[in-house]
């Protein structure tokens, strides 16, 4: 056992032997005891949480990629993996493709905030050093997730650029992610995610 290890048993200790020697927990007030049931409430994992688990599983990915509308798009293949994580309260997934010819890698989480009521997605990727963060909402009618956000683009001195994007799902085996850009205040759609499950 190392001095770290030791200097955090002996913390440990201190905190849990007088607690350990009260007969009863400390009594919460009124306000206390409202601020832990929201506190719960929030971190509860409910019915959009299992919405985003069916998405769990290994994909193989057709990526489609436009760099201009009117030319032809890049297609190449990848491969995905999704895990709901920390309990039921994240989706994660884990991307594997290719990007100008070269191997390319990203990390991307889904999930649902109790207390804001808005879906999040994150992703980081080996393409960049940053991070794209959007929100949205799920429309049950076409069974999609629409999320809107905005990156710095590296070309255009860091100019942001609004990003609108669509996770429809198709059914158990199969969902698409569709990305849209706006430039010179017209929206073009930049990417498109096949997604088809692993069988």
């Amino acid at each position: 056992m190392n001095l770290m290890q030791v200097s955090l048993c002996a913390m440990a200790l201190a905190i849990a032997l007088p607690l350990a020697a009260q007969d009863k927990p400390p009594q919460m007030t009124a306000e206390q005891q409202a601020m832990m049931q929201a506190w719960e409430k929030a971190a509860t994992p409910g019915e959009p949480h299992k919405q985003l688990a069916t998405m769990q599983g290994k994909w193989n990915v057709k990526q489609t990629m436009w760099m201009d509308p009117k030319s032809e798009p890049m297609v190449q293949t990848g491969s995905a993996t999704n895990k709901i994580e920390l309990g039921g309260r994240h989706l994660r997934q884990d991307y594997h493709g290719q990007w100008m010819g070269k191997p390319f890698e990203g990390i991307g989480y889904t999930g649902y905030d109790n207390v804001t009521g808005k879906y999040y997605s994150s992703w980081i990727d080996s393409g960049s050093t940053g991070m794209f963060v959007s929100q949205g909402n799920y429309d049950p009618a076409s069974k999609s997730y629409v999320f809107k956000g905005e990156f710095a683009d590296a070309a255009a001195g860091g100019a942001k650029i609004p990003v609108r994007q669509v996770l429809r799902v198709v059914d158990n085996d199969h969902h698409v992610f569709e990305m849209y850009e706006t430039r010179d205040g017209k929206e073009t759609r930049t990417m498109q995610l096949d997604y088809t499950r692993q069988k």
